[in-house]
């Protein structure tokens, strides 16, 4: 014989189920720590330094166009 089910239960478990999953992936996309986010900021702040530092220099009038 088949198990009787309560369709009521068995939805609450089901989105109990997918709240969870979802609150872990928050946990790993959201639960930085302050140092780890400021950390982060700074190394992107000199990874975009260290890129404007090696662009380079345009002589004077020139506009970078490419001559044809």
């Amino acid at each position: 014989m088949a198990e009787i089910i309560n369709f009521r239960r068995a939805r609450k478990q089901r989105q109990r189920v997918a709240a969870e999953a979802k609150a872990d992936q928050n946990r790993i996309d959201f639960g930085r720590s302050k140092a780890e986010r400021s950390l982060t900021e700074a190394r992107r702040e000199k990874a975009i330094r260290e890129l404007d530092g090696h662009k380079l220099a345009l002589p004077p009038g020139d506009k970078g166009e490419i001559p044809r």
